[in-house]
């Protein structure tokens, strides 16, 4: 029903195929042009390496330095560090490898990925979920995705931040210059999303290439001097380290975690470049020198303890110290890049499932539908990500702040995630919750270990991911109130109506009259209400329903009925899709094709009577509360419907 449409599912969202409703999102100068063929996956993996793996990629820049130096760092004797090491491939190949790689990302909701997919998912699968279920599941998908906005405020920050940071161990004269730089760096790379993440791909791409050449080789330098450490690829000695060190191995494990931190985004990246190029620069190259790198950084340790303070960069040759904290600051900007991107994906669904409120978002490809850019969200980033620099000043303070959020983002698509194997794939509830326990276990020690981050830092981005939570659930709340108020709620016999209307015989008027309803069945209480006040019609009254689909798009030759209905009156029976928003305009164009007399400048009445929260809620509390501070301007929807206001109007009664 249109009320329940617009309430879940219509706001904010996007026709691609409506230009009169779209064209103010679509900036048709940002498009790249894109190579048809077989090279496009190798293209989309050129890119998807310059946008998707920027985070994971440079976590070596801060991850394995983390274990070994802080507040909660051990000794960095051979045990240890084969600990270390040996945790570190393991959660490498467990939850990035296996978990996402092989898993998630099979989740993806027509090539679309990020936790809200699969709530689109389960979404799709239709009424055989409880109640209950379906409401905790929402919960829970706002919560992880709350967790998910968060971190992507301190991701740019800690990787640009850990990057420059190599200017000291080049040069102390240069210390001076770390924040600075650092700032306008983050002011730069905000400045360059505009141009889309397929074209930040493409010049990010050969970086990338570059950066993961380069820390493999690195890594292999130190690791054929001392070939000892590859024995940490056995789970042992990740056991034995816990064995060792009890509760301070626990505090260590939400060190470690900082290696697969990107692996949320990754999922959420899925939309820009696809599943398959992602999995291609996985396995052909990131995966590798990931596991290059941290095990030269471990076998450099183990031979020259004085590193400790930035092993990264202790088994860099010497000479090549400069050019590669080069490198990795440009490494680092692709790193914030795949958080941005990831960030966008989900703001965009969840303005078009009406969490958050109506934004400005921009189709930077033709060929690819999940890469766009928001403005808004854009800045915000870039003054939280700043903010947080100049808060901690230091990437390893920021690494105690880091972490609790993406561990509990995994943690809740895990949960999600096992709901859709049994619903969407059709698995018995013991094989998806095999497979499912497992994750969730890995999952749930990461999200415990960094907890114990919480006075470390921890607090502000579980305090951001509140405030986040806060503005979805009153985003939600109160545009239900603002739509269940504008479409009417009660429907009226057709029969009783028409009747009457040909025995009074009423004076019509000139024009077109709009009414909109929730159901292709009877007489919206709106047009009786302005009926009994004015005891006139137009000459053509058109009755509208929209309805939704569980598809996310409604082919055209499937969109449109139109049923007459007598005495001028038409009934219209619109059919959109989950991610596609009602193009009135256009609904009016194609019924005029099908024998409609010819509609000009027709005015839309809605029932606009009251906000109606309904009963105690959280929710409803939030937002009551939060509403004039997040619609400042409640008609600015109708727009996206491409209705200007001043051909709206209210008919108020009881």
């Amino acid at each position: 029903m249109v009320g329940d449409f617009l309430t879940h599912y219509g706001r904010g969202g996007r026709s691609f195929g409506s230009a009169a409703c779209a064209k103010d999102h679509i900036d048709h100068e940002l498009f790249e042009p894109v190579p048809a063929g077989p090279g496009m996956n190798l293209h989309l993996a050129l890119g998807a390496l310059g946008v998707v793996f920027g985070d994971i990629g440079t976590s070596p820049l801060y991850a394995f330095k983390a274990c070994f130096f802080g507040d909660h760092a051990v000794a960095p004797n051979q045990t240890n560090v084969f600990g270390v090491l040996s945790m570190i491939f393991w959660s490498l190949a467990l939850v990035v490898s296996l978990k996402y790689v092989t898993f998630i990302m099979r989740a993806d909701y027509k090539g679309e990925g990020g936790i809200f997919a699969l709530l689109h998912l389960l979404r799709q699968g239709g009424g055989r979920l409880p109640r209950h279920t379906v409401s905790s599941l929402v919960f829970f998908t706002l919560l992880g995705a709350a967790l998910f906005f968060a971190d992507g405020m301190i991701t740019p920050a800690i990787s640009v931040l850990s990057a420059v940071e190599g200017l000291e161990v080049a040069t102390h004269v240069a210390g001076v210059l770390v924040l600075p730089l650092t700032i306008a760096i983050l002011g730069g790379l905000f400045y360059l999303q505009r141009r889309g993440s397929g074209v930040i791909g493409r010049l990010f791409g050969p970086v990338m290439v570059a950066w993961f050449l380069v820390i493999g080789l690195c890594g292999l330098a130190q690791v054929a001097a001392n070939p000892s450490v590859l024995l940490a690829l056995s789970p042992t000695y990740a056991i034995g380290f816990f064995v060792e060190n009890g509760l301070a191995g626990l505090a260590v494990l939400g060190a470690v975690v900082l290696c697969i931190t990107g692996c949320e985004a990754l999922y959420a990246d899925m939309g820009h470049f696809g599943a398959k190029p992602i999995r291609i620069s996985w396995y052909v190259l990131v995966l590798p020198a990931l596991v290059l790198n941290y095990f030269g950084q471990g076998a450099g340790l183990l031979a020259n303890r004085a590193i400790m303070g930035n092993p990264f960069y202790g088994i860099v040759p010497h000479g090549l110290l400069l050019p590669v904290v080069l490198l990795a600051t440009l490494a680092t900007i692709c790193a914030s890049q795949a958080m941005i991107s990831g960030v966008f994906s989900l703001v965009r669904q969840a303005v078009a499932l009406g969490y958050l409120p109506r934004l400005h978002i921009l189709q930077t490809s033709r060929a690819v539908s999940g890469q766009v850019y928001i403005p808004a969200i854009n800045t915000a980033m870039m003054c939280a990500s700043i903010a947080l620099v100049l808060l901690f000043r230091e990437s390893v303070n920021l690494a105690g702040a880091y972490g609790i959020a993406v561990t509990g983002t995994m943690a809740i698509t895990t949960g999600i995630f096992f709901f859709v194997l049994m619903h969407n794939w059709g698995w018995s509830e013991g094989n998806a919750a095999v497979i499912v326990t497992g994750f969730l276990v890995l999952d749930l020690l990461f999200f415990g270990a960094n907890l114990m981050k919480f006075f470390d830092g921890g607090w502000i981005i579980l305090l951001a991911s509140a405030i986040f939570m806060a503005c979805m659930m009153a985003c939600e709340s109160f545009q239900k109130a603002l739509w269940g108020g504008i479409f009417s709620k009660t429907i009226r016999p057709q029969d009783p109506f028409l009747a009457h209307l040909a025995a009074i015989a009423p004076p019509r008027v000139p024009g077109t009259a709009v009414f909109l309803a929730r159901s292709d069945n009877g007489i919206p209480v709106t047009l009786m209400r302005f009926f009994n006040q004015h005891q006139v019609l137009h000459e053509q009254v058109l009755v509208l329903a929209v309805t939704r689909s569980t598809e996310p798009s409604v082919p055209e030759e499937q969109r449109l009925t139109v049923r007459p209905l007598g005495r001028g009156i038409h009934q219209l029976s619109a059919r959109y899709g989950f991610m596609e928003t009602p193009c009135l305009p256009e609904l009016l164009e194609a019924a005029a094709m099908r024998g409609l007399p010819p509609i000009h400048d027709p005015v839309y009445f809605l029932d606009r009577k009251h906000l109606a929260f309904g009963g105690w809620s959280l929710a409803n509390f939030l937002g009551s509360l939060l509403a004039p501070v997040l619609f400042r301007d409640a008609e600015t929807a109708w727009p996206s419907f491409g209705v200007p206001r001043s051909r709206v109007m209210e008919v108020r009664g009881g």
